[in-house]
C-alpha cells in the first residue's frame, strides 16, 4: 500500500494492536470499541447467536451494522476482522446472497477463515456464501473486488482507523452498486483533536485519536459522490480512564451508526407522500430508516427529495407505495444533518435511554 511514513506507521500500529496485543474484548481499555448499537428483531439476534464463541470473543465493533432487507444481496464489510458481523449478516442474506470480508490483520484474517465450514454447516447451506480477503479498505479495488458490484457495505468502528478517510469512502463507492448503502457505525468527536491526541498510539487503537469531527463527515460524504449521512443511532463513549481524560481535556465522543447511498444522477424530485408495505422481515409493523424517520404499516408520509430518490433506486423500491404529496398526513421529513451531540442532549431531556453499556458478546 503507497502511503506517507506517517500512515504507514498509523496502520502498522494498528495491525500491531488488533493482531498482536488484543485477545479478546476485555483487553480494550475504553468503551470505544464496544459502543452499544440499536434494539435488534429476534432474526439478527438469532444470527448473532449462532456465530462461533471465538469469533464473537475477538468482536470490537462500536455498533450494530447489520440493517434491515438483506435476502439475497451482495455485502462487503470493511474491517471485518474476525467476521463476527459478516458470518451473522450471511445467515440473513441467505445461500442466494453473499458476504465478503475484508481486513489487513493476519490474526484476525486467520479467525476469520477457520471458520468457514463451521458455520456453513451450521446454517444449513450446501455452500460457502462468505469469504475473507486479506487487504486494505483504502485500497479495495487493488485488493481484486470489483467495481459496481456490491449492494450493501459495512463497517463497524474501523473507519477511524484509517489515517486516510477520504480514500475509505471514494473506494466504497466504487465498488458499490448505483443505488447501493454503506452503511457504517464509528465513532465521533465533537471537535478537531491536537496533534498530539492523534499522534497516541493507544487512543488511536481504542477508536478515539482518529475519531472525525462529525462535521467533516459531511464534507467528505459530499466529496465522494454520496449522499447526505443520515444519522439511525447515536450512543455516548465516556472516557473513564483519567490519564487518558488529561490527554484529552474537554473534547466529547459518541458511537454513531450513519447510512449514506450512491445515488443515480437523476432530476431532483419533489417531495412524495410514501406508504410502507409491512413486508421487509423483521419489520411488519414499523420500518426503523433513520432517527427521524420511521415508518409505520399503511401510514402515509411526506418525506424530502432526497429520501424520495433513495427509497427509488435502493434495495427498498419495493416496499413503498409513492403518491403525489397532499396536505393531512401522518408526518414530514427533512434532510438536515443533525449534530449527534444535539440528539444525545435531546434523547436525555426526553428520558430516553442513553446507556453506554458494553455490547459485549452475549450482551446484544
Amino acid at each position: 500500500m503507497t502511503s506517507t511514513n506517517g500512515d504507514s506507521q498509523i496502520i502498522d500500529n494498528v495491525k500491531e494492536y488488533y493482531g498482536k496485543k488484543l485477545k479478546n474484548v476485555s483487553d480494550l481499555q475504553t468503551q470505544a470499541c464496544v459502543a452499544p448499537g440499536r434494539l435488534v428483531n429476534k432474526n439478527v439476534r438469532v444470527a448473532i447467536s449462532q456465530v462461533h464463541e471465538e469469533v464473537a470473543s475477538k468482536y470490537y465493533g462500536c455498533g450494530l451494522v447489520i440493517p434491515n432487507k438483506l435476502e439475497g444481496i451482495k455485502v462487503l464489510d470493511l474491517g471485518s476482522g474476525s467476521g463476527r458481523d459478516c458470518y451473522a449478516i450471511s445467515k440473513l442474506v441467505g445461500q442466494n446472497g453473499h458476504v465478503t470480508g475484508i481486513d489487513m490483520t493476519d490474526e484476525q484474517i486467520e479467525v476469520a477463515r477457520k471458520y468457514i465450514d463451521y458455520h456453513t454447516k451450521t446454517f444449513g447451506y450446501d455452500k460457502p456464501n462468505i469469504n475473507f480477503v486479506q487487504g486494505y479498505i483504502e485500497k479495495l479495488i487493488e485488493a481484486g473486488l470489483q467495481e459496481n458490484f456490491y449492494d450493501l457495505i459495512v463497517s463497524n468502528c474501523v473507519v477511524n482507523l484509517s489515517p486516510d478517510k477520504y480514500a475509505v469512502l471514494s473506494e466504497a463507492y466504487k465498488v458499490l452498486k448505483e443505488g447501493g448503502e454503506l452503511y457504517f457505525s464509528d465513532v465521533y468527536c465533537d471537535r478537531n483533536l491536537e496533534d498530539s491526541v492523534r499522534k497516541h498510539e493507544t487512543l488511536w487503537g481504542e477508536c478515539i485519536a482518529g475519531a472525525l469531527c462529525w462535521k467533516d463527515l459531511i464534507s467528505l460524504a459530499e466529496k465522494t459522490g454520496f449522499s447526505t449521512p443520515r444519522l439511525v443511532t447515536v450512543s455516548p463513549i465516556p472516557i473513564d480512564r483519567e490519564d487518558f481524560k488529561k490527554i484529552l481535556g474537554d473534547a466529547k465522543f459518541c458511537s454513531v451508526t450513519y447510512r449514506l447511498f450512491k445515488l443515480p444522477k437523476v432530476e431532483k424530485s419533489p417531495p412524495l407522500q410514501v406508504i410502507y408495505s409491512g413486508d421487509v422481515t423483521g419489520c411488519e409493523n414499523q420500518l426503523d430508516f433513520d432517527h427521524i424517520n420511521q415508518f409505520k404499516t399503511d401510514d402515509v408520509y411526506t418525506i424530502d427529495s432526497e429520501l424520495v430518490t433513495i427509497l427509488k433506486n435502493s434495495r427498498f423500491s419495493d416496499e413503498f407505495e409513492f403518491q403525489p404529496a397532499t396536505k393531512g398526513v401522518c408526518g414530514s421529513t427533512g434532510n438536515t444533518v443533525d449534530n449527534p451531540f444535539d440528539v444525545l442532549l435531546e434523547k436525555e431531556k426526553k428520558g430516553e435511554q442513553v446507556s453506554p453499556a458494553c455490547c459485549a458478546p452475549g450482551k446484544c
